[in-house]
C-alpha cells in the first residue's frame, strides 16, 4: 500500500500567515515529502474553487470554475492561491513521484448573489448564483426542492447551506464538467468526496466510472475516497451502494477505527482487545479503507495524548494510511533522522508492511500483530504496549523460524533502545515494546 498526506488543516492559510500563498508554500515543501524525501505517495489538497469569502477553507463553494483568477467574493485569489500556482504545485507533486488528490465539494454551496422564492414551497432562499467564470449559474431549480426532486429523497442536509439537486440535468452536467477539469485539465490523480451522506451513491459511482482522458491521450481511472462520517455498518452500506454503479475500487475513511485509536491514545486502561472486534472499515474491507489518526474536522475531539500510538497502528496495519499536516509539522511528529516519529514509520511501512496481516496476541494491555511480507516487502512484527509504567511483551509464534529481527521504529515513555530478537526453530520469540509505546521489528539477514 501507499501513504497519503493531508496537505492542510482548518484555517491553515490564515494561521500560517499564508493567505493566498498556500499553493506556493506547498510547492516548496513537496520535495521534502515526496519519494526522495519522507516517502509520501500522495497528497490530498483542500478545495480548489472560489468560496463565499476570501478566508474560507473552501467547503462553501461559490464558483466551481474560479480557481482564484476572478475578482469576486472579496478577492481574486482563493485562500490558497490561483490557478497557475495550483498547476505548478500539481506539476511539482508529480515530479516528486506523488499523486494529487482533489477535495470535491459537490453537495452544498454558499455565497449566493441574491435571494429568490422557490415556487414549489413558497420559501425564500439564497439560491441565485451568477459566477464570473460564466460557468454553472444556478437558481432555485438547481437546489432542493426542485422540479427534479420536490422532496429531498437522497442524503442529509449540512448546516443551512442550499444543497444541489444532482437529478437536474444542468447540475449533473456541471459536476461532470468540473470532475473532467480536475482530472483532465488540472491533472489531479484522484478525488476525495466531501460529505457523501448528502447525495446519492449513484453520483459518486458515475463520476468514478467515467473514462477520463489525460492530455497525452491515456485513459485514466482516478482514485476515489468518500467521507462518510458514521459507523461501520453505514459505511459498508455506502460502499456497497457505490459499487452497484461502478467496478472501480472505491475507498472510505475509516472513522470507526479512528475513534478506537483516540481511545487507545487518550483513555486510561483502554482494552486493546477492542482493536480486534472487527468494527472498522479496515478490518472488514482492508482495500477499501483510508485510515487516519486525525484530520481537519476533529476540532473539539482531537487526540490529546500519545498520538504516536495511533500513527504506529495505521502505518503498520491494513488500509491506506493518511497523515495529518498539523501532526506532522505543527506537532513536530515527523522527527526525521530518528526511529521515534512518523518518518521512521513511513519508511517501515514501505519496506516491511506488506502481505497478510494477522494478530499474534492481544490482551487488555498488549497487542502484537504480524505482516507476512511480499516479494518487495519483508514483513514485520508490530507491538503496542498500553501499560504506562513498564516494558511489556510476550512470546508469540511468527511465520519465520530461526530469524533475526531488528527494531526499525519505536517510541514510548522509556528512551531505551529495544534489543534485537531471534526466533527459535518454530518461529517463536518474545517481542517487547516500551511503556505507553510501540515497536516495529523487521526480519533481517546478517
Amino acid at each position: 500500500m501507499a501513504v497519503m498526506m493531508q496537505g492542510f488543516y482548518w484555517d491553515c492559510a490564515a494561521k500560517e500567515e499564508k493567505l493566498g500563498e498556500w499553493w506556493n508554500f506547498l510547492t516548496a515543501e513537496i520535495p521534502k515529502l515526496g519519494k526522495r524525501g519522507a516517502g509520501f505517495d500522495s497528497i490530498w489538497l483542500p478545495p480548489i474553487s472560489k468560496a463565499a469569502n476570501p478566508t474560507s477553507n473552501g467547503y462553501d463553494t461559490y464558483d466551481y470554475f474560479d480557481l482564484g483568477d476572478y475578482d469576486q467574493k472579496g478577492s481574486v485569489k482563493t485562500a490558497y492561491g490561483n490557478g497557475d500556482e495550483l498547476r505548478k504545485l500539481i506539476a511539482t507533486i508529480h515530479e516528486n513521484g506523488m499523486g494529487a488528490i482533489a477535495d470535491m465539494v459537490i453537495n452544498h454551496n454558499s455565497g449566493a448573489d441574491a435571494e429568490e422564492v422557490n415556487p414549489l414551497d413558497g420559501e425564500k432562499r439564497w439560491t441565485k448564483f451568477n459566477p464570473k467564470s460564466g460557468k454553472f449559474p444556478r437558481d432555485w431549480n438547481s437546489f432542493h426542492p426542485s422540479r427534479y426532486e420536490r422532496v429531498m429523497i437522497e442524503g442529509e442536509r449540512f448546516a443551512g447551506f442550499p444543497h444541489l439537486c444532482h437529478r437536474n440535468p444542468a447540475v449533473y452536467a456541471a459536476m461532470f464538467e468540473y470532475a473532467r477539469m480536475v482530472i483532465e485539465d488540472l491533472d489531479f490523480d484522484g478525488f476525495r468526496f466531501d460529505f457523501v451522506k448528502g447525495y446519492g451513491t449513484w453520483m459518486i459511482g458515475l463520476l468514478a466510472k467515467y473514462v477520463y482522458e489525460k492530455k497525452d491521450g491515456r485513459e485514466f481511472t482516478p482514485f476515489v475516497v468518500g467521507e462518510y462520517w458514521s459507523g461501520p455498518d453505514d459505511i459498508a452500506g455506502w460502499l456497497d451502494g457505490v459499487a452497484s454503479f461502478t467496478d472501480s475500487q472505491i475507498a472510505a475513511f475509516d472513522f470507526p477505527l479512528r475513534y478506537k485509536l483516540k481511545d487507545v491514545c487518550d483513555t486510561l486502561n483502554y482494552d486493546l482487545r477492542n482493536l480486534t472486534d472487527g468494527g472498522s472499515v479496515s478490518a472488514a474491507r482492508p482495500f477499501n479503507a483510508v485510515t487516519f489518526t486525525e484530520n481537519h474536522d476533529m476540532g473539539g475531539n482531537e487526540v490529546v495524548n500519545d498520538k504516536m500510538l495511533g500513527y504506529s497502528f495505521i502505518l503498520t496495519q491494513d488500509g491506506y494510511p493518511c497523515v495529518f499536516w498539523w501532526d506532522y509539522y505543527n506537532c513536530q511528529l515527523a522527527r526525521p533522522g530518528t526511529p521515534h516519529g512518523i518518518d521512521a514509520l513511513i519508511a517501515a511501512h514501505h519496506a516491511h508492511a506488506g502481505g497478510e496481516s494477522c494478530v499474534l496476541h492481544v490482551d487488555p494491555d498488549l497487542y502484537i500483530s504480524q505482516r507476512g511480507g511480499t516479494e518487495s516487502q519483508s514483513g514485520l512484527v508490530y507491538v503496542l504496549n498500553n501499560l504506562g509504567t513498564q516494558w511489556s511483551g510476550t512470546s508469540v509464534k511468527t511465520k519465520w523460524p530461526n530469524q533475526k529481527f531488528k527494531p526499525v521504529a519505536w517510541d514510548g515513555k522509556d528512551g531505551a533502545h529495544p534489543d534485537d530478537r531471534t526466533t527459535d526453530n518454530d518461529g517463536n520469540s518474545e517481542f517487547p515494546a516500551p511503556p505507553r509505546g510501540y515497536c516495529v521489528y523487521a526480519p533481517v539477514n546478517d
